[in-house]
């Protein structure tokens, strides 16, 4: 059911941001699917993402989204309002304690290729994640070995009144591909929104610059040679389970190539999910990873837990 709140009385000479409404999201997802959501906003920076939570009534649901990869939007759409992190105005620079400073909006690989430039070789790896840092701090996000967190020193929020802060990586429990704020279960002001972060990478030698910015390269290459960029996809379906790699038991079971209406398993790598000409629906994709998981549990005992987040209502 659409939401009954009128998002046109949100059109103020205050904010800054873009206000749209009934937008396709399956444009703004890496799978290139998704129904409508009610409306969609892409602030400038912070504090218009604050104003514009503040206008907006605490019972209209939010759902934040970077560049769309690691969603599934399913084809009824999204109920409330949709935020856009994606390089609204990004940030990133130098701080004087050595951190660098980068907002959510800001991608990954623009980060690690930021990093690289001041000497800082331990985020290449940034570069193999195909999001937002707002995504990859949401989600712990991490490949070859890696996670975002590690390098975290402290994070910029906005409640979902509008309030903003800083907040201490003590303040949250960070698993694997899991983050929780440990207030999130005592205060209706959460859960807040990750609209920037402090990274405390280690500095090098005079030529860490371009170890770094080939350790980048390098690993583009193998992204590249590995998995299926050049179909639409959202990146790994399953997380990997302890001590395998879901890629190994899906291919284990026969998998790769498998079909539901226009979406399949890639044959390049098997713990992707792509859409190669652009035809699957959301129920599609939903329906071959829920394939997946069973007939892997059937085969192997091992339950594959999705790293991919469902949103929205069917159709």
């Amino acid at each position: 059911m659409k939401s009954q709140f009128s998002f046109e009385s949100l059109r103020g000479d205050s904010l800054r941001g873009d206000l749209r409404f009934d937008v396709v999201m399956a444009r703004h997802t890496s799978w290139r699917v998704g129904g409508l959501a009610d409306a969609v906003y892409a602030p400038v920076d912070g504090e218009d993402l604050a104003l514009f939570l503040r206008q907006l009534p605490m019972d209209v649901p939010v759902t934040v989204l970077g560049l769309g990869s690691n969603v599934l939007i399913r084809d009824g759409g999204i109920r409330g309002v949709v935020v856009l992190m994606r390089d609204n105005e990004a940030v990133v620079r130098m701080e004087d304690e050595g951190t660098i400073y980068a907002s959510a909006g800001l991608t990954c690989a623009k980060l690690a290729r930021f990093a690289a430039a001041q000497g800082k070789a331990d985020a290449a790896f940034l570069a193999g994640i195909p999001g937002t840092v707002g995504g990859a701090l949401a989600m712990n996000a991490g490949c070859y070995g890696s996670d975002t967190w590690t390098y975290v020193a402290r994070v910029e929020v906005v409640t979902r009144v509008g309030e903003r802060s800083v907040r201490a990586v003590d303040d949250y429990d960070i698993g694997y591909r899991d983050v929780k704020c440990k207030e999130s279960d005592k205060s209706p002001l959460l859960p807040e929104i990750f609209v920037g972060a402090w990274f405390c990478f280690v500095s090098g030698d005079a030529q860490s610059s371009e170890v770094a910015q080939a350790d980048i390269k390098a690993l583009l290459s193998k992204r590249l040679a590995s998995q299926p960029l050049d179909l639409p996809n959202a990146g790994s379906v399953f997380r990997n389970p302890p001590g395998d790699y879901a890629a190994r038991l899906i291919e284990s079971c026969g998998l790769k190539g498998l079909t539901v209406g226009g979406a399949s398993v890639s044959e390049k790598h098997a713990n992707f999910v792509v859409n190669p000409k652009g035809a699957a629906r959301a129920a599609d994709i939903e329906a071959l990873i829920e394939r997946v998981r069973q007939t892997v549990e059937e085969k192997t005992g091992v339950r594959l837990q999705p790293e991919v987040k469902i949103l929205g209502e069917a159709a």
